[in-house]
């Protein structure tokens, strides 16, 4: 949903903040560790209610997020490791932070959203909080799964950034709920939407092979057609030369 190019821009002012600080020995693997503490801290606050201040820490969360890739730019030091562990983190910190939305709503049965058309909120929660947890762990996993398989999966309306925006405007205007919501469908329709995706390029991909071998196929059947049809020469009235060994591992190559 957020175009690439806000992406691109906001990757580049993350960096350019963090170049500074590269000389000071902090490795991006240590952000991401203090990336996580940020999300455990953040799951706390919404625990105990204060959603005003959760959902500024969710904006701060997903900034910070941002910070150990930049510094791993800006010191030139990606690795491989370093990704993965930032990605499996990533996911550790969306549910951790949806689980202190889960507590928040554990403790207070009574709760009531006046725009909320459906009675009784506590139990809408739950149930949206467990699809908002699914859903987002899955669009995750169909992109590394597809990226598994050598293929780019990058399409759908929420990736990582757009959850985060989401859950912290809802939590900031007090409409957890309706964040929720959107969280829960959106997200599985974002999984849904790479499935689909991944399906037309492995079809296009078996297509263009089925015709690369069909055509090979009716080449074959047509040199063979030639061959048939070319005149066998043969001489009359005498044994045909039949070699009795062959040298092995010759650089010839015979023909049937």
């Amino acid at each position: 949903m957020i175009s690439r190019h806000i992406q691109q821009r906001v990757r580049q002012l993350v960096t350019s903040i963090m170049r500074p600080l590269a000389g000071l020995g902090i490795t991006p693997n240590t952000l991401t560790v203090l990336g996580l503490l940020l999300s455990i801290l953040t799951a706390f606050i919404i625990a105990q209610g204060w959603l005003f201040a959760g959902g500024l820490l969710v904006l701060f969360a997903g900034i910070f997020d941002m910070f150990d890739g930049a510094m791993a730019r800006a010191r030139n030091v990606a690795t491989t490791f370093g990704a993965f562990f930032d990605s499996t983190l990533d996911r550790y910190s969306e549910s951790i932070i949806l689980f202190g939305l889960l507590f928040y709503a554990l403790r207070e049965p009574g709760l009531q959203d006046r725009f909320w058309p459906f009675g009784n909120e506590q139990p809408w929660l739950i149930v949206l909080i467990y699809i908002a947890v699914v859903g987002s762990l899955m669009v995750s996993y169909a992109k590394a799964r597809a990226e598994g398989l050598g293929l780019e999966c990058k399409t759908g309306l929420l990736a990582r950034p757009e959850r985060v925006v989401i859950l912290a405007i809802g939590l900031l205007t007090g409409a957890v709920i309706w964040a929720l919501v959107v969280l829960a469908i959106f997200s599985n329709v974002t999984t849904v939407e790479r499935i689909v995706h991944i399906w037309r390029v492995t079809h296009v991909t078996m297509s263009e092979a089925t015709s690369f071998s069909s055509a090979g196929l009716g080449h074959e059947k047509g040199n063979s057609v030639i061959h048939q049809q070319a005149p066998i020469a043969t001489n009359e009235g005498k044994e045909p030369s039949v070699p009795t060994s062959v040298p092995p591992f010759s650089g010839g190559v015979q023909q049937e």
